[in-house]
């Protein structure tokens, strides 16, 4: 069951990333009083009362302005407006009602989306209850006054957005149909290696970046069994002018992440892995899902020797150290080198990800493992381990029963995954570790 979205908007400098910053729970976007520094969506889960949702911060909205910066924010804050299941529109108290904000509802409204007005920097309430009025004028309903800076009326808004957020049934979970985002740059061949897998130009495809607008969901079927591709708008490169126009572009790529079981990860051979490319696989991991790099127009790759897959590979598992567990390809969507096998590659990543170990031999290792190497302690308390269940798939989940979780440590924690992969591969697939004392809720 897919998580709701939830997206902030306003104009420049009405205080949307010191709100985001407060419900992520930590310093995410950068604050500052000159309006327009936040250019990039930014976005993290949001735990509230046992709901769970994705939150987006966009770049102030400029209706009228010609500066292509606030341009491109605009453009950007459509996009998550677009994607976004509820929208919290956030204005400013102290700077009173503009005609902006009136503008920026004109097109909340066009959006038929459900919109919360939030009105912000409301220090006193007091003070400024006759000023929140003034909000009705927009004609989006009754304005929840907040101080995103002091931390209030915080818990009433978030109550609001709970009231607009959508159930989403769980048909999809019924649905064993796998689903494989297609994720990376743009221009890297995500389209084109859908229409090579499915055999027709159904999907634009062209040098210019940024072609795909919409993620589109493609049904293709290979021997006997159906799949469900995933393609998504690139993430942009950085752009070499001084103002930096072209920002990353995240938001359609994580609601498709959340999405999917599987994210295949699209690289350009010709220009190597990057920190873009890095920023995509941290949202796959991050979520838990099966990971297949695939190393794209390999083809176009001059003077390759018998070192060259080699040397990338290692390249690549240096930049993305924190996926040791990803299965990597050396494709040509262009001309469809390896393209079939890709599916074989989903399935053993579907199948491990799907893994279920009894207790009884989870312990068996857990045993052994102790007995290799001994736990960690702290200042003469040695964490004791009781025992370990597997508590979900889609990444394999266990918990581990311990005297005390402070005394736990990252290596350890790694090691004891070593011995799970040893025995069962878990092969492109992450494998997550919990720690529960006895007797903690769960």
């Amino acid at each position: 069951m897919r998580k709701p979205i939830v997206a902030i908007v306003g104009r420049p400098n009405v205080g949307k990333s010191t709100l985001f910053n407060d419900l992520a729970g930590e310093r995410i976007s950068i604050v500052q009083d000159t309006p327009g520094v936040t250019r990039d969506r930014i976005y993290a889960d949001v735990d509230w009362n046992g709901r769970v949702f994705t939150l987006i911060d966009t770049g102030g909205i400029e209706p009228e302005s010609k500066d292509i910066i606030l341009s491109q924010m605009r453009q950007q804050a459509q996009i998550a407006i677009d994607t976004a299941d509820v929208i919290i529109f956030l204005t400013d108290v102290q700077q009173g009602l503009t005609d902006n904000d009136d503008k920026v509802a004109q097109m909340l409204r066009k959006s038929g989306k459900p919109v919360i007005l939030v009105v912000n920097k409301v220090d006193n309430f007091d003070k400024y209850q006759a000023d929140v009025y003034e909000f009705y004028n927009l004609g989006m309903g009754e304005p929840v006054p907040v101080s995103a800076g002091a931390k209030l009326g915080i818990g009433d808004m978030l109550d609001t957005v709970m009231d607009k957020l959508p159930v989403f049934e769980a048909d999809d979970e019924e649905d064993e149909t796998p689903k494989i985002a297609v994720v990376g740059k743009p221009n890297v061949g995500k389209s084109s290696l859908i229409n090579k897998l499915l055999g027709s130009d159904r999907l634009i495809v062209s040098d210019v970046a940024g072609t795909t607008r919409d993620a589109i969901d493609t049904k293709i079927k290979y021997d006997g069994k159906d799949y469900i591709f995933i393609d998504t708008a690139g993430l942009r490169r950085k752009s070499k002018v001084k103002e930096e126009i072209e920002r990353y572009s995240v938001i359609r790529t994580v609601a498709a992440v959340d999405r999917a079981d599987i994210v295949i990860l699209m690289i350009d051979a010709t220009e190597g892995v990057t920190e873009q490319d890095a920023k995509i696989a941290g949202l796959a991991h991050e979520g838990g899902k099966g990971v297949i790099i695939a190393v794209n127009k390999w083809d176009a790759v001059e003077d390759k020797t018998d070192k060259t897959m080699k040397e990338m590979t290692e390249e690549i598992k240096a930049v993305l150290s924190f996926l040791p567990y990803a299965e990597l390809i050396f494709i040509s969507a262009k001309t469809g080198q390896r393209t079939d096998k890709l599916f074989k590659l989903i399935e053993i990543v579907s199948e491990n990800a799907t893994i279920r170990v009894p207790t009884g031999v989870l312990n068996e290792i857990l045993a052994r493992a102790v007995a290799t190497q001994q736990t960690p302690q702290d200042k003469g308390r040695k964490l004791k381990i009781y025992y370990m269940t597997q508590v979900s798939v889609k990444p394999p989940s266990f918990v581990l029963f311990v005297n005390d979780k402070s005394l736990t440590h990252f290596s350890y924690t790694r090691f004891l995954e070593n011995q799970l992969r040893e025995t069962f591969g878990f092969r492109g697939t992450s494998v997550r570790m919990m720690y529960r004392e006895r007797g903690e809720d769960k």
